[in-house]
């Protein structure tokens, strides 16, 4: 077993026949809030965006994988490193499991364990970071799960429909150092 893959899951590159996943899964609402989009996404943007990933990841800053259920061989979600900073080697991290029948089976937590093992031992980062909503605590569950530590509270971050919400920041720091 590599070191993008576990029992459950394997973490993948996007492929080209991803775009149609990819544009149902960016273009659905419920996600926009925790990804900061607020506007749709078209096929050729998408398409520009998978044929971008075949850059050095310290030259895009980013790198997307698609999460993959090894019983089911289909993807499941995504899982992204953002804001990559090889100076100061950290990343922020974000995932998201794209349809509500694949929830709470184990496959967030089998690629975020995933992800910090390639990201430790392989990309020699010291740090990873995330943010999440207050009104999301299985994503807050599932990282203090994976020891990453509050460190911050954002006020009134995120403005929904009728309120606003505030935004936990948590990060790991490498434990193999």
């Amino acid at each position: 077993m590599n070191a993008l893959e576990t029992d459950i899951i394997k973490l993948r590159a996007l492929e080209p026949e991803d775009v149609d996943t990819l544009y149902r899964w960016e273009n659905d609402p419920r996600v926009w809030r925790v990804s900061g989009t607020i506007a749709p996404f078209s096929k050729y943007i998408l398409r520009q965006f998978i044929e971008n990933q075949k850059y050095d990841i310290y030259e895009t800053r980013q790198m997307r994988l698609v999460i993959e259920a090894k019983a089911l061989g289909k993807p499941v979600g995504s899982i992204d490193l953002f804001d990559i900073d090889p100076y100061n080697r950290r990343a922020g991290v974000g995932i998201v499991i794209h349809d509500k029948d694949y929830e709470g089976q184990g496959f967030a937590s089998s690629a975020l364990q995933a992800l910090i093992r390639y990201c430790f031992h392989y990309l020699g980062l010291n740090q990873l970071y995330c943010n999440i909503l207050s009104n999301n605590p299985q994503s807050l569950n599932l990282f203090r799960s994976k020891n990453f530590s509050v460190v911050g509270i954002k006020k009134e971050w995120v403005r929904t429909t009728s309120d606003w919400l505030d935004e936990y920041m948590l990060q790991l720091i490498n434990p193999l150092k």
